[in-house]
């Protein structure tokens, strides 16, 4: 069921910007929304606790989002607000960015190295994924881990790229256990 809601939602959502040509803008602020809702996990709670009536919550959404946001995104809050659906918000967000990042090639890239990277060396590598994939633009997410050693492990979706010296390293060992003398 939460699939369904997540998709008929997110999908409403989509095509609306699309029609209107909003993707763009609309993706910044579902994304501003998404990190609101992350830091601040009490107004979840009180959205969907039962004992607030729905027209103090409908209240609280125009008070936070009537400003900030278009009347889009505040119509879809109310909209699953109404339908007691509003604890399902976070997953149509992520439909919704999911299907504009798949309309506008956008990919997300996750590069772990062992030591921080310039940014030039960051610009560098974003640059090869650009020229070695589909998408014409990058969210890049770089983090250290300097159990790495060295080289660096990518992962863009259910794909992987491992060519840390640790990896390396474990393989290697592999081998050399398999070795009978």
């Amino acid at each position: 069921m939460a699939k369904l809601i997540e998709k008929v939602y997110g999908e409403a959502l989509f095509e609306l910007a699309v029609e209107e040509g909003k993707t763009a803008s609309l993706m910044e602020e579902i994304m501003t929304v998404k990190q609101v809702l992350a830091d601040n996990p009490e107004l979840a709670k009180l959205m969907q606790h039962p004992g607030v009536p729905e027209t103090e919550k409908e209240q609280v959404l125009e008070n936070i989002w009537g400003q900030s946001v278009s009347r889009e995104v505040t119509g879809v809050m109310l909209l699953l607000l109404k339908k007691e659906h509003y604890g399902q918000l976070p997953l149509v967000l992520d439909y919704f960015l999911e299907k504009v990042r798949e309309k506008e090639r956008i990919g997300i890239a996750y590069v772990k190295t062992a030591v921080q990277l310039s940014q030039a060396q960051q610009a560098k590598v974003e640059k090869r994924l650009l020229e070695t994939t589909s998408y014409r633009k990058f969210e890049m997410h770089f983090e250290v881990e300097p159990s790495l050693i060295g080289g660096m492990v990518i992962r863009i979706g259910d794909r992987v790229v491992d060519s840390s010296i640790k990896t390396r390293l474990e393989n290697l060992s592999r081998q050399l256990y398999q070795i009978k003398l």
